[in-house]
């Protein structure tokens, strides 16, 4: 087994949201945090637009792809694609309960198939670099699984097959009754099952996902003995969790990431993404979490989104969203 590196953190795969852009501004938060790409089928790795579908920047490592399918031989292929473009890792899907994926075998139902989910993760070890970690993410279970029995099944069958490393949603997966967005909020969190996992593995990678919406449960977690934790949807909502990650959960010394030296960091990639026939858009709608709290937020927010849309929209729409925030920031004479 690969030794898989110390990710204390990471941002969830998500989809729509972690693009290549999502993920460097990111970066520009935290040097040490895990970076995840959206989740992308194994036949579209194979067939599609792998340019598209899988270009990133070398700034934006640790990266990690996310693969989606139920095919031995596709997710192998789709994983030697991965490694080839440079990814640092590949992951496995079995989490997902949407039901494009329910209907095409793959994501959260995969639960209920560890054999099969051990097949793919062998196929996608043989078929990468030994250097390059091979892990899964996954649910407690699905529907009416026990999730004492589900998750010791998975997590056995995948590590056998020679994955690296868990990564475990804490909820179950109703993939009857609920939708994707209800999945996300109403299955109970189970932190506990996910902590006793770790506790009968204790040489094993194990990293919690779920509800986690700042650093100091992450801490906690961490403290319980998880190796690892992965925030979604709040890292997306206030980025500016991630400017004290390095400090807090790696020990990095030197100050936290200033959000206003991350914005002017933005400004190389984003007028590059420009002259290359982009749009503003395409980057400013990642940031507009990230004063969340702060003065000004609002009216952040309202500039980048209103000005971003505007055709030729440039790099003066971040100026004027930038002037909204420091005139409510700077302290005023006496």
């Amino acid at each position: 087994m690969t030794p898989y590196p110390a990710h204390r953190l990471a941002v969830a795969p998500m989809m729509d949201w972690t693009d290549r852009w999502c993920r460097l501004f990111h970066r520009r938060l935290s040097a040490r945090t895990l970076l995840y790409t959206e989740m992308v089928t194994a036949p579209a790795v194979i067939h599609g637009d792998r340019a598209r579908l899988l270009g990133f920047s070398p700034e934006e490592q640790p990266v990690a792809l996310q693969l989606g399918g139920s095919d031995p031989a596709e997710l192998a292929a789709a994983a030697r694609i991965g490694a080839d473009f440079g990814y640092g890792e590949i992951n496995l899907n079995v989490g997902c309960p949407s039901d494009r994926v329910q209907s095409g075998r793959f994501g959260a139902c995969l639960m209920q198939e560890p054999a099969l989910v051990a097949d793919c993760v062998a196929a996608m070890r043989a078929a990468v670099p030994a250097t390059v970690p091979v892990t899964v993410k996954c649910r407690l279970g699905v529907d009416d699984q026990d999730p004492e029995t589900a998750l010791d099944a998975l997590a056995d069958a995948v590590l056998a097959a020679g994955a690296d490393a868990l990564w475990v949603h804490a909820r179950k997966a109703w993939l009857k009754g609920l939708s994707p967005k209800e999945n996300r909020d109403i299955p109970p969190l189970d932190y506990d099952r996910v902590v006793r996992l770790k506790a009968r593995l204790p040489h094993v990678f194990v990293g919690i996902n779920g509800g986690i919406a700042d650093l100091d449960t992450a801490e906690a977690l961490l403290a319980r003995g998880l190796d690892g934790v992965m925030i979604g949807r709040a890292a997306y909502h206030d980025p500016s969790i991630l400017a004290a990650a390095d400090r807090r959960l790696y020990g990095a010394p030197g100050p936290d990431a200033d959000l206003f030296q991350v914005v002017e960091a933005m400004r190389a990639p984003i007028a590059a993404h420009l002259a290359a026939g982009g749009r503003l858009g395409h980057v400013t709608r990642h940031m507009l979490g990230l004063f969340q709290g702060r003065p000004g937020a609002r009216a952040w927010r309202r500039i980048l989104t209103e000005g971003a849309v505007r055709p030729g929209a440039g790099l003066e729409v971040l100026d004027q969203a930038l002037a909204a925030l420091t005139s409510r920031t700077q302290p005023t004479a006496a």
